[in-house]
């Protein structure tokens, strides 16, 4: 009898819970699938049923965490459009992943390791198209300067650095999430935003289609996640 959709979910959810609690307390490399499934209370094999290698399962965790750090985002655009000045918006962007202690170990690991990339081409293709409109919007609607040179390399590249930089110890200074974030703020706002912010009306309008640009991944995230679906519908 093929499973119902809402029990498969829910046992997808149940051993991607394992799999997060696992990651956190020992670290990627050293998390094994058997392990997760005994966290999980189920059978290795059952795992496999939703995913096909472990990178997989990851993956799928990635996808959902990224999913709930979206949401949070939007959530806070629709409250306060000016959230996304980018001085603001990168800053409460990196204070997310550090408040989400699997999603921040599943990106630093990813980027550690070089595996950011997803297995499927098409939420491959998905996340360019989501990039490549973000900084166009954004540059169109005046909230990033139009020469700065390959600005999402730029910007990528510096978050990179303050998501992975771990030397403040070595100049004698303390540094928690918030303090970083402030310095965060500092650069964005003084080397990619221009002198003068756009007014109310146009953030307004640049916030609605940036939500729109983000809510259109949620659902080929969800449907990756959740692919035991799929091949499990009745009929």
């Amino acid at each position: 009898m093929a499973e119902r959709a809402g029990q498969a979910d829910g046992r997808a959810d149940r051993i991607l819970d394992a799999a997060g609690e696992l990651l956190v307390r020992l670290g990627y490399r050293k998390v094994t699938v058997e392990d997760i499934a005994q966290l999980a209370g189920i059978g290795k094999g059952t795992v496999y049923l939703h995913w096909r290698t472990k990178q997989q399962l990851f993956e799928a965790l990635l996808l959902r965490e990224a999913i709930s750090y979206v949401e949070q985002l939007l959530d806070g655009l629709r409250r306060d459009p000016a959230l996304l000045l980018p001085h603001r918006f990168v800053a409460e962007s990196f204070l997310i992943v550090g408040g989400r202690p699997v999603l921040r170990a599943l990106s630093e690991g990813y980027l550690r390791q070089r595996q950011g990339r997803f297995t499927d081409a098409f939420l491959h293709s998905q996340e360019l198209l989501a990039s490549e409109r973000f900084y166009g919007l954004m540059t169109r609607h005046g909230l990033f300067r139009d020469d700065v040179p390959s600005l999402s390399y730029t910007l990528s590249a510096m978050m990179m650095g303050f998501h992975l930089d771990d030397t403040a110890h070595l100049v004698g200074v303390e540094m928690d999430m918030r303090a970083r974030a402030e310095s965060i703020s500092f650069v964005i706002r003084h080397a990619f935003e221009p002198p003068e912010p756009p007014g109310p009306e146009e953030l307004a309008e640049a916030a609605a289609e940036v939500i729109a640009v983000f809510e259109a991944l949620i659902p080929p995230y969800r449907t990756w996640i959740y692919a035991y679906e799929r091949k499990h519908e009745p009929g």
